[in-house]
């Protein structure tokens, strides 16, 4: 009788220890080649791995590949997922299907880009983006001094859907330099006769380049050039080298990345807002685990409808008045 209650109980622990094994999540991303996502990827990797959890990982072709976020969802659905973390394409079209997460019990956290409203995911974890946007403007206004009521200014965006994340760093950007944003969530209706014009990028490094030789057809005096993310800045410095213009334009961005930091220290972008991915998804992963043991929801910040998770100004060309770090000191905190 020992002997069964002995292997009762072995049998018992073995049951315990596979559900704890068995909570599954899934990590969408917009891609798997912006080092943004990159790095995301790996810390939900090293957290799902800590918490004894099984992460699927999934990534659209390109930003804006809906299909392929939806297919995603929909495969996370049909394994069971507990929880879903991603960074939505498209803050509005991916709204039925993540509805259909949540109905089937999934706890869905969006990472970096809010749902529109934000309350279609159960949380949100990301950069104030906003603010990200106000701490370059502010710098690139200050920086030109009296010389910002004549600038140039070309804005480098996401793409032609105008998502949550895309708006708000154009709009924070232009609301920081001192320029009438209009209606928030519209980019390009500004009627401010700086500004040279709008152009998509998709994110990455030959989107920004096409996109800065178009608006430099336009004028080719631009001396201001805000981008939504680092790859495109990169890509927008390479247009400005190619006419000899690298040396006389301030490039501003957002991501905090470290070969994004690097580009700071080479004179590459002259000042970026620092985000944290790596943190965004281990938050995420934590969540996840807490939601399958005791069905708890992470909190926002309070007076936000998402938890901020933190965003820095780096640059080696400091302004008074706006807190910053350098290239050097960001690159021991680049992603973290």
């Amino acid at each position: 009788m020992k002997k069964l209650m002995t292997i009762s109980a072995l049998a018992l622990a073995s049951v315990a220890g596979a559900a704890h094994a068995e909570i599954n999540a899934c990590l969408i991303t917009k891609t798997d080649t912006n080092p943004f996502f990159v790095k995301m990827k790996e810390g939900a990797t090293a957290a799902a791995e800590a918490n004894g959890i099984n992460l699927s990982t999934y990534a659209g072709k390109i930003d804006g590949d809906v299909e392929s976020q939806v297919a995603a969802v929909e495969t996370c659905i049909a394994s069971g997922a507990k929880g879903i973390l991603i960074t939505p394409t498209d803050s509005r079209a991916l709204t039925p299907v993540i509805t259909q997460a949540r109905d089937a019990g999934a706890l869905v956290i969006a990472l970096d880009t809010p749902f529109e409203p934000a309350n279609v995911a159960d949380a949100t974890f990301a950069t104030d983006n906003f603010k990200a946007g106000v701490l370059i403007g502010q710098w690139a206004a200050a920086k030109l001094g009296a010389e910002a009521a004549n600038a140039k200014i070309a804005l480098l965006d996401l793409n032609a859907s105008e998502i949550s994340v895309d708006y708000l760093r154009d709009g924070g950007f232009l609301q920081g330099f001192g320029i009438d944003i209009k209606d928030p969530t519209d980019i390009g209706d500004e009627d401010d006769p700086r500004i040279v014009g709008h152009d998509v990028t998709n994110g990455n490094e030959e989107g920004g380049r096409t996109a800065m030789e178009n608006l430099l057809q336009i004028d080719p005096g631009i001396n201001v050039v805000y981008t939504i993310n680092e790859p495109a800045a990169a890509g927008a410095y390479e247009a400005l080298r190619s006419v000899g213009r690298e040396d006389d334009v301030l490039v501003v961005s957002v991501d905090g990345g470290c070969p994004g930091v690097q580009n700071v220290g080479e004179g590459v972008i002259g000042a970026t807002s620092m985000q944290f991915p790596l943190r965004m998804a281990s938050l995420g992963i934590d969540a996840i685990k807490a939601w399958a043991e005791d069905s708890t929801k992470p909190a926002n910040t309070e007076g936000l409808d998402f938890f901020n998770t933190g965003v820095e100004l780096i640059t080696d060309a400091p302004v008074d008045g706006i807190p910053s770090l350098s290239s050097a000191d960001g690159l021991k905190k680049c992603w973290g």
